[in-house]
């Protein structure tokens, strides 16, 4: 969805480890066979009662309680079917980075509108939406910001994010399809840069977010932000706190010396100010601007 996942390394993996309730429920993944989505079901093994893998792309190997069904989230039909039988829909499928207007609209929004048309056909009343950070990649670094602030997309990208937020608010006041929004930072195995660190996620910290998305009684279209123990200022957790998140990790924990140097860009002045990094940097003319709330 924004930066790629696997599994973390070291104590991320401890199965015993795990001190959270598991779930009866039986979850439909978008975009299950990519790295973010694969590092989730291998984070969410064992922890709820199966996963249905919904993605255009062979998985792969399956594990124990795993299904796939080989469908693109533009077949709506297709879609809705593979959605029988579950209990709740985790959506990451999409393009997870800056393409075309035309290729955002067909995957991204339109994308999402299906599988929230899906979830309702199916009677689905649970999603957890891998949202992104770059849906307020335009504040600047010095600003700790809630997830209620005014949406500040860096991209088309980050614009199809916001979109799929507000969709599923719409499908909440219309529908009562209960969706947790999660503003997913750097979701990689280790954080590779200086932003990355300060934005990360376990795949165990992101699962744990899921669970909650997928059983807390206080859910309607509820946004919080995707990040393991804070490295950074600027992002205000604490509605996912209020919901019972305890991130279990840090990007301290598996962070390299790469963790402390900027990625470079062709405009610093830029990505290096504003919480997007490099993508506030696509098709920037380079002159910084302030902007009121």
């Amino acid at each position: 969805m924004t930066e790629a996942n696997s599994t973390p390394t070291g104590a991320a993996q401890d199965a015993d480890a795990w001190p959270f309730p598991r779930s009866a429920k039986r979850i439909a993944l978008t975009g299950g066979s990519g790295r973010i989505g694969t590092a989730l079901r291998r984070a969410l093994a064992g922890k709820v009662a199966g996963i249905t893998i919904v993605d255009r792309i062979d998985p792969g190997p399956l594990g124990p309680h795993e299904t796939w069904e080989e469908v693109d989230i533009t077949d709506i039909a297709a879609l809705t079917r593979s959605f029988d039988g579950v209990d709740a829909v985790v959506h990451l499928a999409g393009h997870p980075n800056e393409r075309s207007i035309e290729d955002i609209l067909q995957v991204n929004v339109l994308g999402t509108h299906n599988v929230l048309e899906a979830a309702r056909r199916s009677g689905v009343d649970r999603i957890v939406y891998g949202s992104s950070n770059h849906t307020v990649g335009f504040y600047p670094r010095d600003t700790e910001i809630t997830e209620d602030v005014p949406m500040r997309p860096d991209t088309l990208y980050g614009l199809s994010k916001c979109w799929g937020e507000l969709e599923a608010g719409l499908y909440y006041d219309k529908f009562g399809i209960r969706t947790l929004n999660v503003r997913i930072g750097n979701a990689a195995d280790r954080p590779k840069d200086a932003r990355a660190a300060k934005i990360w996620i376990s795949s165990r910290d992101l699962a744990q977010l899921v669970l909650i998305g997928t059983e807390h009684p206080d859910i309607t279209c509820t946004t919080v932000y995707g990040m393991s123990r804070a490295w950074s200022d600027w992002w205000d957790n604490t509605t996912a706190a209020a919901l019972g998140y305890a991130p279990l990790d840090s990007a301290r924990d598996v962070a390299g010396p790469e963790a402390s140097i900027e990625a470079e860009t062709d405009l610093p002045q830029v990505a290096e100010y504003f919480q997007g990094g490099r993508f506030c940097a696509i098709d920037h003319d380079g002159t910084r601007r302030s902007r009121l709330p």
